[in-house]
C-alpha cells in the first residue's frame, strides 16, 4: 500500500482563497488525487481541496517553521515580527 502524507479530509469550516497552479503543478495534483482515491477508497470530487490539507501536513512537518514558530505561537502571548517593506 502506498504511504501518502494525507488521508482522509476532515470537514472543516474553510476560508476563501484564490491561487495560481502551475500546469505541472495541478496535473501533479491531479495525480495525486488519483493515488489517494484508490488508496482511502474514497474517491476525491475535487482536487483542489487536497491544497489545504497539504499546505497544514508541510508546516506541522517543517521543523525550521515549528521551532521558529514556537516563540510566537497563539497561545504564547507574543507576536510575530512586523514585516518590514
Amino acid at each position: 500500500m502506498t504511504k501518502l502524507k494525507l488521508s482522509v479530509l476532515a470537514d472543516d469550516k474553510p476560508v476563501k482563497a484564490t491561487i495560481e497552479l502551475s500546469a505541472a503543478v495541478h496535473r501533479d495534483l491531479l495525480a495525486y488525487a488519483e493515488v489517494l482515491g484508490r488508496t482511502t477508497g474514497q474517491p476525491v470530487s475535487d482536487p483542489l481541496k487536497l491544497i489545504a490539507p497539504m499546505i497544514a501536513r508541510f508546516m506541522a512537518t517543517d521543523r525550521a517553521f515549528r521551532k521558529a514558530r514556537h516563540g510566537y505561537g497563539p497561545h504564547s502571548g507574543s507576536r510575530p515580527p512586523e514585516r518590514s517593506g
